[in-house]
C-alpha cells in the first residue's frame, strides 16, 4: 500500500455514543418506538443484526445529545466484540438511530472517503490486525477513541475508492441474494414440520385413526429416550491451524456456523476420535444468555470438535435426526430449556434438563417420507452456505490487491 495517514489527520469525525441513557435498565427500552438504540449485538462481522432490537421514546431521544447517526455514517464497536463495522446505507428503514458507549460513529468526508469502501477498508485484516493491536484488557476488551485515532489508513485516490467500493459492493449483493434463499429454504423445512406434526396434515392423514388426539402408531417420548448425550471438550481456541476446529457457543448462537471464523485447537488422536462432530449431531449450549440455543451439523463442515459448554445430542436412531434437529432448533425448544435452566445472572443447563422436553415420535415411515423431503432442502440450504463462505474470501483478498494495484481496476 502506498502512503498511509493516521485517522486523527484524515477527514473521519469519531463520534462515541451518549451515556445519557440509563443502560441496561429495560424500563428505558421497548420493542418498537421512535429511535432504535443499538447495542453492539446489532453489529456483527457482516454488519447490521436488526433481529433483536430495543428502542427509545422520542422524549428521551431528545434528550440525548450525541450518538445519532445519519444516512453514510458506519458504527465500529469498540467494547466486547471490538472492530465489527456496519454502515447505515439509505435501504435501511429506520429514521432514528442512536448508538450505546461500546461503539462510535464514524462519519467520513464524503470529498475524502467513500463511505462504502471505508466499510470494507476497516473489516480488512490490514486495519482489524491495528484494531486488535491497540485493543486493551482480555475479559472485556476495549478500544479507547485516543487509540483508535492511532490507526493508519492507506491513502486511496476517491475516484478509485468508488471503483472498488462498487466491485465489492456486487459480492455482497450475491451473499444478500444467498441469504435471502437460505432463509426461504429454513422456512420451507420449519413449515413442513408444522404441516405434518403439528398441524397433523401429514400423507395420509385422512384415513389416519386418532387416539387421544394422537394419530395411531405415534408414541409421546421424552428426548433422553431418543439422543445420547456428551459435554465438549475443555481446550483453549487458537487462530494457528494446529488441529481441529472447536466450535464454540458464540459459533452456534449468532445466526449460522460461519467456519471461517472457528478457531482451532491442539487435541490428542484419543480425544478427537472421542469429540469428532458428524453429519446429524446436534449442539446445544448449556451457559449464559444463550443457553438453548442449538444447531444440527449438516455433511460438509471441516473436521471440528465442540467446547465445553456445549452438549452434543446424538440421534439414537440417524434416521431421526433431521426431524430432532428442527426441533431443537425451534423457539419452542430454546424457551423450554430457558425456562427450566438454573440461575439468574448466568443461567446453567445440565444434559439431563435438556432431554426432558417431550415430543411425538411418528412413525417410521412418516420419518423417512419427511426424510425424503427435507434432506435435499437442508443440503441446498448447506451449498447457498458454502457459496458465501467462497464469496467473502474472494471478496476480503480483492481489497489489499485492488487498493495496492497488484490487480487493476477497470
Amino acid at each position: 500500500m502506498i502512503g498511509t495517514k493516521r485517522i486523527y489527520k484524515t477527514s473521519i469525525q469519531i463520534i462515541d455514543g451518549d451515556r445519557g441513557i440509563n443502560y441496561p435498565n429495560q424500563s428505558e427500552f421497548f420493542e418498537s418506538g421512535y429511535c432504535l438504540f443499538l447495542n453492539t449485538g446489532n453489529v456483527t462481522k457482516e454488519g447490521f443484526d436488526f433481529s433483536k432490537c430495543s428502542f427509545i421514546s422520542k422524549p428521551k431521544d431528545e434528550k440525548l445529545r450525541k450518538g445519532k447517526l445519519k444516512r453514510g455514517d458506519l458504527v465500529l464497536t469498540t467494547r466486547g466484540t471490538v472492530g465489527n463495522i456496519a454502515v447505515f446505507v439509505d435501504a435501511i428503514n429506520y429514521d432514528h438511530i442512536r448508538i450505546n458507549s461500546g461503539m462510535v460513529i464514524l462519519r467520513p468526508d464524503k470529498d475524502e472517503y467513500n463511505n462504502i469502501f471505508l466499510y470494507y477498508l476497516i473489516k480488512s485484516n490490514y486495519i482489524q490486525e491495528q484494531i486488535q493491536l491497540f485493543s486493551s484488557g482480555t475479559a472485556q476488551p476495549q478500544l479507547p477513541i485516543k487509540d483508535l485515532r492511532k490507526i493508519s489508513l492507506p491513502e486511496t485516490d476517491i475516484k478509485l475508492q468508488h471503483r472498488i467500493a462498487s466491485i465489492l459492493s456486487a459480492y455482497d449483493d450475491l451473499i444478500e441474494v444467498n441469504n435471502q434463499r437460505i432463509k426461504l429454504l429454513e422456512e420451507t423445512a420449519r413449515e413442513l414440520y408444522k404441516e405434518w406434526f403439528v398441524r397433523m396434515r401429514f400423507p395420509g392423514h385422512k384415513e389416519a385413526k386418532f387416539v387421544k388426539g394422537m394419530p395411531k402408531g405415534w408414541e409421546v417420548k421424552k428426548l433422553s429416550e431418543l439422543v445420547r448425550t456428551q459435554y465438549g471438550f475443555t481446550a483453549s481456541a487458537t487462530n494457528e491451524n494446529i488441529g481441529p476446529k472447536l466450535l464454540r457457543i458464540t459459533d452456534v448462537a449468532n445466526g449460522d456456523i460461519n467456519w471461517d471464523d472457528v478457531p482451532h485447537c491442539a487435541i490428542s488422536e484419543k480425544d478427537e476420535d472421542k469429540y469428532l462432530l458428524n453429519n446429524g449431531d446436534i449442539v446445544v449450549a448449556r451457559t449464559g444468555a444463550t443457553v438453548g440455543y442449538a444447531k444440527r451439523i449438516n455433511k460438509y463442515h471441516p473436521k471440528s470438535v465442540f467446547a465445553s459448554y456445549l452438549v452434543r445430542l446424538k440421534s439414537i436412531d440417524s434416521n431421526m435426526s433431521y426431524y430432532i434437529g428442527i426441533i431443537a432448533e425451534s423457539d419452542n425448544y430454546k424457551e423450554f430449556i430457558q425456562a427450566v435452566a438454573s440461575g439468574a445472572a448466568q443461567p446453567q443447563a445440565n444434559a439431563n434438563l435438556m432431554t426432558g422436553f417431550s415430543l411425538f415420535k411418528p412413525t417410521d415411515s412418516l420419518i423417512l417420507k419427511f426424510n425424503k423431503i427435507v434432506e435435499p432442502i437442508i443440503d441446498q440450504k448447506e451449498t447457498l452456505q458454502q457459496q458465501n463462505t467462497q464469496l467473502r474470501q474472494i471478496r476480503d483478498r480483492l481489497l489489499p490487491r485492488l487498493i495496492s494495484g497488484k490487480l487493476e481496476v477497470k
